[in-house]
């Protein structure tokens, strides 16, 4: 599978946008397979894998500096946006945007989480879909990792082949985090109702 340039991040993160009304942001989700000896947490297999080790180096194409869409504010410490949402398994990066923990949070920081939570369930669904059609998906695979990589690239092809008919300035995370957090609390890109999920 041919590496996203950065154009491709763009239309990936636009046509992600227009879904989940998450900006600048793309997502994933990890292929369970039989747990060899001695392997490690979700993080580290991230963080030792080629796409990992590329984006803790800096080298994935992300599209250079940009606000998020139409906000007016901005945000004087934070301009590189481009994030992969993840759950409280990924350590806090400046491209890995992950949830606050704990329950004690205040209002803003709760309609941040329930928008990222949101933005990811887009991806669980869509891989829900898939699995249906290709079942092998639905449980661990029994093969070893280098196996279960083809079974992910053929079985992503075919259905990409399916659905389509033919065919560097770190940040401080935090920052970027908090960015994130005012920008969805913003009047103009609220959601009508993310008040009333959290019971504000």
């Amino acid at each position: 599978m041919a590496e996203p340039t950065t154009n491709d991040w763009l239309n990936i993160a636009k046509g992600y946008f227009e879904k989940t009304q998450f900006p600048n942001t793309v997502d994933g989700k990890h292929i369970r397979i039989e747990c060899p000896k001695s392997s490690e947490s979700d993080c580290n297999v991230f963080k030792t894998s080629t796409f990992g080790k590329k984006l803790y180096g800096d080298k994935l194409n992300f599209p250079p500096e940009q606000c998020l869409p139409n906000d007016e504010f901005g945000s004087p410490q934070v301009t590189t946006i481009f994030v992969l949402v993840t759950d409280e398994a990924f350590a806090l990066h400046n491209n890995l945007l992950r949830p606050f923990p704990g329950r004690t949070l205040n209002d803003k920081r709760r309609i941040f989480n329930y928008r990222s939570s949101r933005a990811r369930q887009y991806i669980e669904c869509t891989f829900g879909i898939m699995s249906k059609k290709w079942p092998v998906f639905q449980t661990n695979i029994l093969v070893e990792p280098d196996a279960a990589v083809i079974i992910t690239k053929g079985s992503s092809f075919m259905e990409s082949v399916q659905r389509r008919g033919v065919g560097n300035i770190q940040k401080n995370a935090k920052d970027v985090r908090e960015y994130f957090v005012e920008y969805v609390n913003n009047p103009n890109h609220a959601l009508d109702w993310q008040n009333t999920i959290i019971g504000r």
